[in-house]
């Protein structure tokens, strides 16, 4: 018996093993990007192992959070996965398909309305840092007097200046620094009314979160000071409506560390990937800072970033 046992054993591992082969070479993180009706749209996937053959995920798209994946399938060299919707009015699920070609990946998007899209992904980099950054000057972003330095995206431009104050009045396009930048450690402060959204994103890639909600709610990953979908704050250490508040971010390669209104909330924590709403998915690459526009009235003033040498 205890031979049978072993015997059946070797040849579970050995099978396992001719299995794991093929899966190991999507088992990881992916850079994608979407061509939507002629244009790069940014997206992102994580493939895991879950015990013995199961392979899960977490998945973003051009919009919405991240979210898990139940089970990805993986037959002939070719995988695939389907999510529910989750911004998108129709009932069906967004179906993913794809393949590895010459260690990236290809394939096509299925969204809810029916529309066919394809994409590729590459893996994504580690941005793993060696050594601890040499900080340089101080640069401010913002003059006080006009939108000099950054540029409206999106829609038509409501962003204007007012009393010393970067200021989205209403609902519109959204801002981008010219300026690009890899490591940093940044300085916002930022008012909002009741009700209102936006978002700082770093590298114009990762969204950290400005929500009008109570300081009671339980902290969230969508909601004050979390990264968008990915990291959930120790508490909401928030001010509410109509009062001055303040982000100090360092951020350095994926690792991040968030001060809201003078107390850490996320304390030097890793960053999977993307985030809905990021410029591009070039992970790898410095980026821009930019403001969230286009979910309600948003204010800010002090902006000041400090770029690793």
């Amino acid at each position: 018996m205890f031979k049978k046992v072993v015997a059946f054993a070797v040849a579970g591992l050995v099978s396992l093993n001719v299995w794991a082969m093929n899966a190991d070479d999507l088992i990881g993180r992916w850079d994608i990007t979407l061509d939507k009706d002629g244009k790069a749209k940014p997206s992102w996937l994580e493939v895991k192992l879950s015990g013995m053959k199961t392979l899960v995920g977490y998945f973003v798209g051009d919009d919405g959070s991240a979210r898990p994946v139940s089970k990805v399938k993986l037959e002939n060299g070719k995988f695939s996965f389907a999510i529910p919707p989750q911004w998108q009015a129709e009932d069906n699920d967004l179906v993913v398909e794809g393949e590895l070609s010459g260690g990236s990946l290809k394939g096509t998007m299925v969204y809810p309305n029916g529309k066919k899209y394809s994409w590729t992904g590459v893996r994504a980099p580690y941005l793993k840092r060696t050594k601890a950054p040499v900080w340089g000057a101080p640069i401010k972003l913002f003059n006080g007097k006009d939108l000099t330095g950054w540029k409206a995206v999106g829609a038509t431009n409501q962003w204007i200046v007012k009393d010393g104050v970067l200021t989205s009045p209403k609902s519109g396009a959204n801002l981008i620094s010219d300026q690009k930048f890899e490591d940093f450690k940044l300085h916002v402060e930022f008012r909002y009314q009741k009700g209102s959204n936006s978002g700082v994103y770093l590298r114009g890639r990762y969204e950290v979160q400005i929500l009008d909600n109570d300081k009671s709610e339980h902290p969230s990953n969508v909601l004050y000071s979390g990264v968008y979908g990915f990291l959930t704050p120790s508490e909401i250490n928030s001010k509410g409506p109509g009062e001055w508040q303040s982000y100090d971010i360092t951020l350095i390669g994926r690792m991040i560390t968030i001060v809201a209104n003078g107390k850490t909330v996320i304390s030097n924590q890793e960053i999977p990937g993307i985030t809905g709403g990021a410029l591009d998915s070039n992970e790898g690459e410095p980026g821009p800072l930019y403001f969230q526009g286009d979910h309600g009235p948003i204010e800010f003033r002090n902006i000041t970033i400090t770029p690793a040498k």
